[in-house]
């Protein structure tokens, strides 16, 4: 599976099929992850009205992304038969640039559609959604074909 630098970019590098629907798998779940602590918190904010800046709400909404993302794959590890600790090391294991690739995009195009009032609508979630999913995916890929090494 490991290949050489030379092979990056390539064509050919970038087209397994089987990579591609790997990686996908696995960034649909970060992505699930990701956006439960995200989109929940940005819901929060937006129902309760707490007086923060729409900033300080973007980067907490992001934090609570990473979180029920680590804790989500732990439980899925754990119920493929892992021990806790090795599900929670595992899922801490996960790339943090994927996720954090991931959070920035999602909160950018909310960010952006909602003019800087960091709240959600239901007509944005399919654009947040897709963009948190298409932007860490190439790296997933990468990562899965070029170094063996797949996000979960």
């Amino acid at each position: 599976m490991t290949t050489t630098s030379q092979n990056y970019f390539s064509f050919g590098f970038w087209q397994c099929k089987h990579t591609w629907k790997t990686s996908s798998k696995n960034t649909a779940w970060c992505l699930l992850g990701c956006a439960i602590g995200d989109l929940g918190t940005l819901w929060a904010f937006q129902t309760f009205g707490w007086g923060w800046a729409p900033m300080q709400i973007m980067a907490l909404a992001m934090v609570n992304g990473l979180i029920t993302s680590i804790l989500l794959e732990t439980v899925i590890l754990k119920l493929q038969g892992m021990t806790l600790g090795q599900s929670f090391k595992t899922a801490m294991g996960m790339s943090l640039i994927s996720m954090i690739a991931m959070e920035l995009a999602m909160n950018t195009v909310d960010f952006i559609l909602s003019g800087g009032t960091a709240q959600i609508r239901l007509s944005y979630l399919p654009l947040i959604l897709f963009f948190g999913f298409i932007t860490p995916l190439p790296y997933n890929y990468w990562r899965l074909k070029a170094l063996g090494i797949a996000c979960h």
